[in-house]
């Protein structure tokens, strides 16, 4: 596999990287409180979502921070009441859609319990996003194009695969899901990837919550052979762009913040790879 990269210097990678880190690197919103589950902290509830969980059992309320349930909860109680959190959160509007989707509460690197995916950006709860870099053994890079449907980013191009990690899951066992279900790709066509890195953690502030969010990131080339076809109907346009292309879409503004990350921490290290 060959990269142009003589046209996309280092330096201007960097300065567009420096950018885009001033974006992902920012405060909780105002008002927020930090929340512990179990006894250890795992987030940062809005004003909002703090008046949405008054009141229910298990939950203190408290000047410095919100707490839901205590160290000797069981893993399965704790999970009850934030199921019981969530649903208060949706009657009061507080949530973005209901996805009936599970993801992991994890506080101070320990997995807690289990939450409502909608639930997480107002509670502030850390996610792993795991991302693909599939590249064409010619050097181009299989982008995606999220679908007009979704509720963030319709529209914008996107790695060619790219989800959080469900409740439970490992996360290879997710880059592979996600891999079939957004690029119908089968493990024996990304055998060859390299294993999952974290890039940095995200600390956003979005308009339902903040959101906090490592950015797994996995590299392979796809076969001549393979053409990515998307099958959950998240994706509306699959294609393979070249490294100048690319960097037009990032000058447009046509990619999503977290696919422009994963590729300028690819095209520098390719760089590296060079010097």
């Amino acid at each position: 596999m060959t990269h142009p990269l003589p046209s996309l210097s280092a330096q201007g990678l960097e300065q567009r990287l420096q950018a885009l880190l001033l974006r992902v690197q920012q405060l909780p919103h105002h008002g927020s409180r930090p929340l512990t589950v179990g006894g250890r902290v795992a987030g940062w509830i809005t004003p909002k979502a703090t008046d949405c969980v008054r009141g229910i059992d298990g939950v203190r309320v408290c000047d410095e921070a919100v707490h839901v349930g205590h160290a000797s909860v069981s893993r399965a109680v704790l999970s009850r009441r934030l199921a019981q959190i969530a649903e208060a959160m949706k009657a009061e509007g507080c949530l973005r859609g209901w996805r009936n989707e599970l993801l992991d509460v994890i506080g101070e690197g320990r997995r807690l319990a289990a939450i409502e995916r909608a639930a997480v950006r107002p509670l502030g709860l850390l996610t792993h996003a795991v991302h693909l870099n599939a590249w064409t053994p010619d050097g181009r890079l299989w982008v995606a194009r999220r679908s007009e449907s979704k509720s963030t980013d319709p529209g914008l191009w996107d790695t060619l695969v790219g989800g959080l990690s469900g409740s439970g899951e490992k996360l290879e066992e997710s880059l592979l899901r996600e891999s079939n279900e957004e690029a119908g790709l089968n493990p024996q066509d990304i055998e060859t990837r390299s294993p999952l890195h974290t890039i940095l953690r995200m600390h956003k502030q979005l308009p339902e919550g903040f959101q906090v969010e490592d950015i797994l990131v996995s590299e392979c080339v796809l076969p001549e052979s393979v053409a990515p076809r998307n099958l959950d109907g998240e994706v509306s346009e699959i294609s393979a762009v070249t490294l100048n292309e690319l960097w037009q879409m990032m000058q447009d503004g046509v990619i999503t913040l977290e696919a422009e990350l994963v590729i300028i921490d690819s095209l520098l290290r390719l760089h590296r790879q060079r010097l």
